[in-house]
């Protein structure tokens, strides 16, 4: 009885959420893209298709697929993209350079798993030889262990992320991409009031310079360091 349950709730679910194709054409200056999801009002949900298109072209360049995408529609009915905000929105598809080859790469949502609840994405680079986007599970992992997508700093070309516990601890990092390597931890800044009771923050960074760590601590009363 339980499992026709189950199955009847999730039928109902899958009929509440009405299959709707986007075409998405701001994004990027190269491609084009249509997602394909299932919406009900202004959110959208669950297994998605994605088609990329090269500018210009109708046959599809490259296609994709996420298990658990979402996203919300704006008043008109139309998606983000390219929206990164830590508490805030942060759009199905981005299109950025991840790893400061000069090619253009894309980020597609994969769901909600993330620490607190927040957006996971599948990181897909492109790879000149293949001439297609190749999913990078270094890339992709970063967003499943922080909190959301990671902030790109094109001019140092570093990677960015942050992570929390509670209310008072949270934990800044950054990667440089080594070619054919992979990501190199170049800098960390930890913010700590835990230990100390809530009366003070502790800050500890941590920066790589020529091959050795450099870490500076210090302490500031929790009141001027945040503010009243």
């Amino acid at each position: 009885m339980k499992k026709i349950t189950l199955c009847f709730l999730g039928c109902l679910l899958s009929f509440s959420l009405q299959a709707q194709r986007f075409e998405i054409k701001n994004a990027s200056k190269f491609y084009d893209a249509k997602i394909d999801v299932g919406c009900e009002q202004n959110e959208c949900s669950g297994h998605a298709k994605i088609e990329l298109y090269k500018k210009g072209q109708k046959q599809v360049f490259q296609r994709f697929e996420s298990d658990g995408l979402s996203m919300e529609l704006d008043q008109h009915g139309k998606p983000s993209s390219n929206i990164v905000q830590m508490y805030g929105e942060q759009s199905a598809l981005i299109f950025d350079d991840f790893n400061f080859d000069g090619q253009q790469d894309l980020a597609i949502r994969s769901g909600d798993d993330g620490p607190y609840g927040g957006p996971t994405y599948d990181i897909y680079v492109f790879n000149r030889t293949r001439h297609a986007f190749v999913l990078s599970a270094e890339l992709s992992d970063l967003t499943q262990e922080n909190l959301g997508m990671f902030s790109v700093d094109a001019k140092h070309q570093r990677i960015g992320v942050m992570s929390k516990s509670g209310c008072c601890w949270h934990l800044w990092q950054q990667y440089q991409v080594v070619p054919n390597k992979g990501l190199k931890l170049v800098y960390t800044r930890e913010e700590d009031a835990m230990s100390t009771m809530g009366e003070k923050v502790i800050v500890t960074e941590r920066k790589l310079i020529q091959g050795k760590w450099k870490t500076t601590v210090k302490k500031y009363p929790i009141k001027t360091y945040y503010g009243e």
